[in-house]
């Protein structure tokens, strides 16, 4: 995500350090979920050619399950963040 440069005043913005440290668990929760998917991408495979067992099946729903919950999440607050950076941009709140 790209950020605006700072001023000398937006060091000192609580709302702008708030807004970072979502953007820093959004990042976060982008990669655990994508990760999350990944892995169970590898998992559904490595059963298709190998022995594919229920323990396989139940990490990957899980796998799916938790990663969506981690996901859905993130990739809203990373479009809010980059909507508020565009208003802040725009001015246009």
């Amino acid at each position: 995500m790209t950020q605006p440069s700072q001023t000398a005043s937006d060091v000192n913005d609580p709302i702008l350090a708030k807004r970072q440290r979502i953007e820093r668990l959004v990042g976060l929760g982008l990669k655990a979920g994508y990760g999350l998917f990944g892995l169970a991408m590898v998992l559904f495979f490595a059963g298709l050619i190998g022995d594919f067992r229920s323990a396989t099946a139940t990490i990957i729903i899980w796998c799916l399950l938790i990663g969506s919950v981690i996901l859905a999440p993130a990739m809203v607050f990373k479009y809010a963040i980059k909507a508020a950076y565009r208003a802040d941009r725009e001015d246009s709140w």
